[in-house]
């Protein structure tokens, strides 16, 4: 998985940042075809504490404004829940990366199978 902000830090440093309210996010954007459209989310973002994000979702609203309008009925619905989206902050996924990296545990044999 890719995790854009994160490229000079220590996982010491992460869980810091995190214990002081930075956070994973996605962004949204939409894009459409006369009568298809695609609504996506952007790669991770790691957000650290304090910092606003508005210059992370700009791109991702810019391309839904510009080219999200255009499938019908879906491109103008996804176009505004997609810019609406991303003004507030983007969706947050810090609950997920942070399982997904968790080291698995062990599976336990089944009760009675031989070890």
């Amino acid at each position: 998985m890719k995790i854009r902000g994160i490229e000079n830090l220590s996982n010491e440093q992460i869980n810091q940042e995190l214990q002081r309210g930075a956070r994973f996010v996605v962004f949204q954007y939409c894009i459409s075809v006369l009568v298809m459209s695609f609504k996506r989310s952007s790669s991770i973002y790691f957000v650290p504490a304090g910092q606003g994000v508005a210059g992370k979702a700009a791109p991702f609203s810019a391309i839904s404004l510009l080219l999200g309008w255009w499938g019908i009925p879906w491109g103008p619905i996804w176009t505004l829940g997609t810019v609406f989206r991303n003004l507030r902050g983007g969706v947050d996924v810090t609950g997920d990366v942070l399982a997904a990296l968790r080291p698995a545990a062990p599976i336990a044999p089944a009760p009675g199978a031989i070890a």
